[in-house]
């Protein structure tokens, strides 16, 4: 009875002879889900991965202690009552879809949480809208056989032996950044990522970040969002960090990654549009693969072409006490191993789906993602954190760059078509099909 008078409460609210007649009436669904989504931030840690919204509503959200089994019922009642909905203004629509799905996404964490338990792909689908493709260690090891002729003219006899990961975590050695030279080459890093993003997005007056190094983590680089514009990056120092994770740390964390979208979000629709939905950033949404896709496809938007290899080879391999002249080299090496990308979601889906035992995951990882022993350890635990988020680094990458590339445009059209789409409530199952 009590989920009928709320169903009925919510249609009358938002959706009566003439739906979303007003930008009030919206605002109420959009007020409605970020109160729930603090409300299972409560149960999750995890969840919410960014807030800057009324304080009054989290204190209330602490306080209330809404159960998962109320939070669930809502969030369906609210998806339902959208989806039926027709706005007259395709701004409307865009909004009225987007938030669907993020009250279907929430819906469906509270049900993990609950304890029901689905395959890695009906969770991924659930969570982020999108599916990663499958493939087979057939798949894996032709790249693993082009990287084994690579290494045979790369490597020195010493690095030769054993096998093929033990060869290339051989080779990459050279190739890491001293702890004591590790915070310049970061902060050149991040400076040039900066100085390149901001001369094609115009970003707010006195928008900012600080560096922390850490460790202890999951992850090897977090971006927590403040609001107004600010962030605090943090970079995970528990094992090596190679002179390649220096751009994609900066990038990807700050510009025109995360810290970027943050801030256009914040600026473009809740700020101008006064949609506060966008207040909250539940880190198990869609909002996570467009988050992390377009961080991940930002690298090349900064670095389009040679460039990458280019300032790295002029500035940070100097920073780093490194050999300039091999900079073409591991990048030839680096090409080759990105082919691998996806043997991470297969270790992940296959764990998370019961076929493989946390060690057999690890070994996996090693042997078709080329990691260290410790470095796929802590990938499993990432796994059993995260989960199915692990999809949206490589698929979320893949299907910007489709949004993107989508024609043969000069790089200032993609620069307007990224900007676009860190602007507005685009969905990932849009980005394929607008």
């Amino acid at each position: 009875m009590t989920r009928l008078i709320l169903l009925v409460a919510l249609i009358l609210a938002g959706c009566s002879a003439t739906p979303f007649k007003t930008v009030t009436n919206i605002d109420l669904y959009g007020e409605r889900f970020v109160r729930l989504a603090l409300a299972l931030g409560q149960h999750d840690a995890d969840y919410v991965d960014a807030y800057h919204g009324p304080e009054q509503w989290q204190r209330d959200a602490e306080a209330t202690e809404e159960s998962l089994n109320s939070i669930r019922e809502a969030a369906e009642d609210a998806a339902v009552v959208l989806r039926a909905a027709r706005p007259r203004s395709r701004r409307s629509e865009q909004r009225r879809l987007h938030l669907v799905k993020q009250f279907e996404a929430l819906a469906f964490r509270a049900r993990m949480l609950q304890g029901e338990s689905f395959t890695f792909d009906e969770e991924s689908l659930g969570l982020y809208d999108a599916v990663a493709p499958t493939h087979s260690a057939v798949y894996f090891q032709a790249a693993l056989d082009e990287l084994d002729a690579t290494l045979n003219t790369v490597e020195t006899d010493a690095e030769s032996n054993g096998t093929l990961a033990d060869r290339y975590q051989r080779y990459r050695t050279r190739f890491e950044v001293p702890a004591g030279r590790l915070d310049a080459v970061f902060r050149a890093a991040i400076a040039e990522c900066a100085e390149r993003t901001r001369a094609q997005v115009p970003l707010p007056e006195g928008e900012s970040f600080r560096i922390e190094y850490v460790s202890d983590k999951s992850w090897s680089g977090y971006n927590w969002y403040q609001g107004g514009s600010q962030s605090l990056i943090q970079v995970n120092t528990d094992f090596p960090i190679h002179i390649d994770r220096a751009i994609d740390l900066a990038c990807h964390e700050g510009y025109p990654g995360h810290h970027v979208y943050n801030t256009l979000v914040e600026r473009e629709l809740l700020k101008k549009q006064g949609w506060i939905e966008f207040s909250i950033l539940p880190l198990f949404s869609p909002t996570g693969l467009i988050a992390e896709g377009s961080a991940n496809y930002g690298i090349k938007m900064a670095f389009p072409g040679n460039q990458r290899v280019a300032f790295e080879r002029d500035v940070l391999f100097e920073l780093a006490g490194l050999d300039p002249n091999q900079a073409e080299t591991y990048y030839a090496v680096q090409s080759v191993v990105e082919r691998l990308s996806y043997a991470g979601n297969e270790a992940a889906r296959r764990y998370l789906d019961g076929a493989f035992t946390a060690q057999q995951a690890a070994n996996w990882l090693e042997q078709y993602a080329l990691m260290a022993p410790d470095r796929a350890r802590q990938r499993v635990q990432f796994f059993d954190q995260y989960r199915a988020y692990v999809i949206n680094y490589n698929l979320g990458r893949d299907l910007v760059a489709a949004y993107v590339e989508r024609s043969d445009e000069d790089l200032q059209q993609r620069w307007n078509r990224f900007e676009r789409l860190l602007s507005s409530p685009v969905l990932p199952s849009q980005l394929v099909a607008e």
